[in-house]
């Protein structure tokens, strides 16, 4: 149970620190105003730059559920971007989270493809499609046009299940948008996934920033000084850590009775009619948003 919850919350940590990773580009161009600028590469809402093809930038960087995407498993994972991900209606906290990942990926902070071509993953270990952005870059004094290449990463993790010779195991999974990705369990019994999104007043600035307070994924989007701004992106904006608990049961029924079964869940709550004589316990972390931008 340790070495699940280890592996479930190091995937997870290490994901979400990296959500809206888009570093500064050398020989890049700069403006005043951020939407025009192209010292970054067009991941997130730079919508006056052009993208080849059908690729198009994303407005958000990370987002979540509580209960699941509805569409989280799509297979056509351009159009059904993170952007594009929606809830399932009426999601509760007493159901396990879902929740979405995004950011500029790279052969040093994802697992490469080999050979001497390598190319960034996703969260299973598929290859990334190639986006193509032409931006205005300064090369020796002189300004011009130029044609780059990225990857970017869309990660969405959750709880399914597996039935395995008739035993259905609980597993957390990923779904990523790498070639011919489809959703694979990565840690097994995990039983719940809980999350909770640590934001900043609507008023603060990149200098003045402080956690206020917790919301669940819904509060996110409807508590009342969030719910004054513009868009879903600008609220998702103002989570700067978000809290993980995973459940995790033994792999065998190992208690000698109900009682010894007993365990506290990620709301704190003890849990005093265990559905079996498998052990449970709770494991939290919280991380910090390191890439988050105001």
């Amino acid at each position: 149970m340790n070495e699940d919850a280890q592996a479930a919350l190091g995937i997870l940590a290490q994901q979400i620190r990296m959500a809206g990773n888009n570093p500064d580009q050398p020989n890049r161009v700069g403006n005043a105003n951020p939407a025009l600028s192209s010292l970054r590469n067009p991941v997130y809402g730079t919508t006056s730059l052009t993208l080849a093809g059908t690729n198009t930038t994303s407005q958000l960087s990370m987002r979540g559920c509580d209960g699941t995407f509805t569409n989280i498993n799509s297979t056509n994972t351009t159009t059904t971007g993170i952007d594009a991900l929606t809830c399932v209606a009426g999601g509760t906290n007493t159901v396990p989270d879902s929740i979405a990942v995004s950011y500029e990926a790279d052969r040093f902070n994802t697992i490469p493809t080999g050979g001497t071509s390598s190319l960034p993953t996703d969260c299973l270990g598929n290859k990334l499609p190639v986006v193509t952005a032409t931006v205005s870059t300064i090369v020796a004094g002189t300004a011009s046009s130029a044609d780059v290449t990225y990857t970017v990463a869309d990660n969405r993790y959750y709880i399914g299940t597996a039935s395995v010779a008739n035993v259905v195991t609980p597993s957390l999974y990923c779904k990523g948008n790498g070639g011919a990705s489809v959703q694979m369990p990565m840690v097994e019994n995990i039983e719940t996934l809980q999350l909770r999104y640590g934001t900043v007043s609507t008023a603060s600035t990149a200098t003045t920033a402080t956690v206020a307070g917790y919301l669940h994924a819904t509060e996110v989007l409807t508590e009342t000084s969030m719910a004054l701004l513009a868009n879903d992106a600008e609220r998702w904006a103002k989570v700067a850590t978000v809290r993980i608990c995973v459940l995790v049961r033994s792999e065998n029924p190992v208690a000698p009775n109900a009682a010894s079964a007993q365990y506290t869940d990620c709301a704190g709550n003890l849990v005093d009619n265990p559905p079996d004589l498998r052990l449970r316990r709770a494991y939290t972390t919280t991380v910090v948003l390191r890439n988050r931008r105001l």
